[in-house]
């Protein structure tokens, strides 16, 4: 190492370098998740020419090769000479980070995209990216490679048509997998369409020889909440909606169902902000506002409530909220949080007025809404009390604990864990890595049954590991279920990092989001993401998920020695190496599991794990044709 520090060890990189050196800065990842997010990137272009009027046509486009095109009948990217760089407007739009029409609004009214990173970005991650724009008379054409121009601009054919298509092919030097998700796509694209009223976005999938699928929706969200809540007992058949345009819009259509956990969607500029943010939290303010002075100026409110909570009123409730802004402030450049401070208020107070307006038009309605929250009101104010008169480990119950479970020290839930393991020799590495305070470890012996296939939960609860699983964990199940008895914080499930493993978490995830649902609702189950592989180049060690992790990082050895092992399972690890790469939670990273879409979820496991071996084989050949064989 050098003992020098001065101006020559600076370095400076130049256009597009920072995004391939640091490409998760700009897009959250180099994984599965990052390479989705050019395709969000690209399609969101689109959009926001829609947003604004000029676009009602998109087609994404899944190529043979592996790549993408989008297509758009908006404007066309601009192809005359820019001022400042002395090059056509386009390519300085997809060769140079903060680049773009939407830092003012004489272009772009309200956008998405409004860092002018995401084209470019797209491109400097690309092996290969060619932009094709019709306007101003004429077809034009560029390609590029790795966000570098591979020649100039070229004008081509005479057209009267307008718009912009671009392909890209992902760089695999930069992403471990190259593989786009059809059903993933699908499922965006949709949600983009049902966001934008009347636009028309077309699925094209050569890749895969699919009929194109199109999609659109003159009613919007209207539309979209009655798919979010198919399948779902409503307690309002007809939802809450609400529109209003003025220095913003805000949307949002609401339904309160009889399910314990809450589904909110939350869009900004078309964008999902899955992390919600201030327009999240105005409607969340405004719909307990509407529904508590409904209630009081009603008198259901009994004595023994105090008061509606926010989580009363969110409980069981499935919604809709889409806002557009002109200057929308992103937590990010993956957008996942919206931080507005300016419309919080207006969006509560618009949505208050309208909410209790629609429950004073709708009396019988609203008596219904009320109830069902006055129900979540007293199941809180009874959980609370249980919380306050149960400790979490009476002697008694440590009585009844499973010989198979290795206990944590701490009576503290919040801090404490519990890592389900497969097998003794799992558990006796995961013991010997574990933090005793704080960790505690439950060996299974082999696979628990598969609830799919059984109809009675008393023949499920017989089962020996299934068993020792809800002695462990303490809260019940089915109808008997208390979450405020759940003995620890997170349910890690630890398995081999193999086929075998995910089959073991499969079957474990079946009975819990079948019969323990709640778990997952209120964020407590976590799947554990111990490395399959481990490279040793020197003294470098380096850990891998699975093959395409194994080849970057054997890529990026450039010609050194190295050794690959595989790991035949958790028992095969020494307790340090266990520690370091999966348990300590300084290192280790760990994948909360979350439900998004239930009808969507509840069908997944009904085809994997259910009685019909042709759901499973249909399943199977989806997918075969960019599947991992595990061998």
């Amino acid at each position: 190492m050098a003992t020098t520090y001065t101006a020559k060890d600076i370095t400076v990189l130049e256009g597009l370098e920072p995004v391939r050196k640091r490409p998760a800065m700009y897009i959250g990842s180099t994984d599965v998740r990052g390479l989705h997010h050019l395709v969000w990137e690209m399609l969101d272009n689109s959009v926001d020419e829609a947003l604004n009027g000029y676009c009602t046509a998109i087609t994404l486009r899944l190529e043979k090769d592996g790549g993408v095109t989008v297509t758009d009948n908006g404007r066309g990217m601009p192809v005359d000479i820019h001022p400042k760089t002395k090059r056509p407007a386009i390519e300085t739009i997809l060769c140079t980070l903060h680049a773009g029409g939407k830092f003012d609004h004489t272009a772009y009214k309200s956008s998405g995209g409004l860092h002018g990173v995401g084209a470019s970005v797209v491109n400097a991650l690309s092996e290969v990216l060619i932009v094709t724009v019709e306007r101003d008379g004429y077809e034009w054409t560029q390609e590029f490679s790795r966000g570098k121009p591979k020649g100039n601009l070229k004008k081509g054919k005479p057209t009267k048509a307008h718009g912009t298509s671009v392909y890209f092919r992902p760089d695999p030097e930069i992403f471990s997998k190259t593989i786009f998700n059809y059903k993933n796509i699908l499922d965006v694209s949709e949600s983009k369409a049902f966001l934008n009223k009347g636009l028309k976005i077309t699925i094209e999938n050569a890749r895969d020889g699919e009929k194109p699928v199109t999609f659109k929706y003159d009613n919007g969200i209207q539309d979209y909440i009655k798919r979010i809540v198919s399948g779902t007992v409503l307690v309002n058949p007809e939802p809450f909606y609400f529109e209003k345009e003025d220095d913003f819009k805000i949307e949002c259509a609401v339904h309160w169902t009889t399910a314990t956990d809450a589904e909110i969607h939350s869009y900004a500029n078309s964008i999902n902000t899955s992390d919600g943010g201030t327009h999240e939290m105005g409607v969340r303010a405004g719909l307990t506002k509407a529904v508590r002075a409904y209630a009081e100026r009603k008198n259901l409110i009994p004595k023994n409530i105090k008061t509606i909570a926010t989580e009363d009123v969110y409980e069981g409730l499935y919604g809709i909220v889409s806002v557009l802004v002109m200057n929308p402030q992103f937590q990010g450049q993956t957008k996942e949080k919206l931080n507005n401070p300016e419309i919080l208020s207006p969006i509560e107070a618009s949505v208050k007025n309208a909410c209790e307006a629609y429950l004073l038009g709708n009396p019988t309605m609203a008596d219904a809404v009320v109830k069902r929250v006055l129900l979540a009101a007293e199941a809180r104010m009874a959980s609370r009390a249980a919380k306050d008169n149960v400790t979490r480990k009476l002697s008694s119950l440590k009585l009844n604990l499973p010989g198979k479970l290795a206990d944590c020290s701490s009576n503290k839930v919040d801090e404490t864990e519990v890592f389900i393991v497969e097998g003794e020799s799992a558990g006796g590495s995961a013991k010997m890595a574990r933090d005793r305070k704080t960790q505690a470890i439950l060996s299974l012996r082999g696979k628990i049954l598969n609830v799919e296939q059984v109809a009675s939960l008393e023949r499920i609860q017989q089962n020996n590991e299934i068993k020792n699983l809800l002695a462990t964990l303490g809260c019940g199940v089915g109808a008997h279920f208390d979450l405020n008895k759940l003995r620890y914080n997170r349910v890690i499930l630890m398995t081999d990092a193999d086929v075998d493993g995910a089959h073991i978490s499969v079957l474990l995830l079946t009975f819990i989001y079948r019969y323990m649902p709640e778990l997952i609702a209120h964020g407590h189950v976590y799947l554990a993401m111990p490395p399959l592989f481990k490279i040793e180049a020197g003294k470098d060690v380096f850990y891998a998920m699975d093959e395409m992790e194994k080849d970057k990082i054997v890529t990026k050895l450039n010609n050194r020695k190295y050794e690959v092992g595989r790991f035949k399972g958790l028992g095969e690890m020494n307790p340090e190496t266990l520690k370091a790469t999966t348990m300590n939670p300084k290192t280790r990273t760990l994948m909360r599991v979350q439900v998004l879409d239930h009808k969507a979820t509840g069908d997944v496991f009904e085809r994997l794990m259910g009685k019909d071996p042709k759901a499973r084989f249909t399943f199977i050949q989806e997918r075969a044709s960019y599947a991992e064989l595990d061998i």
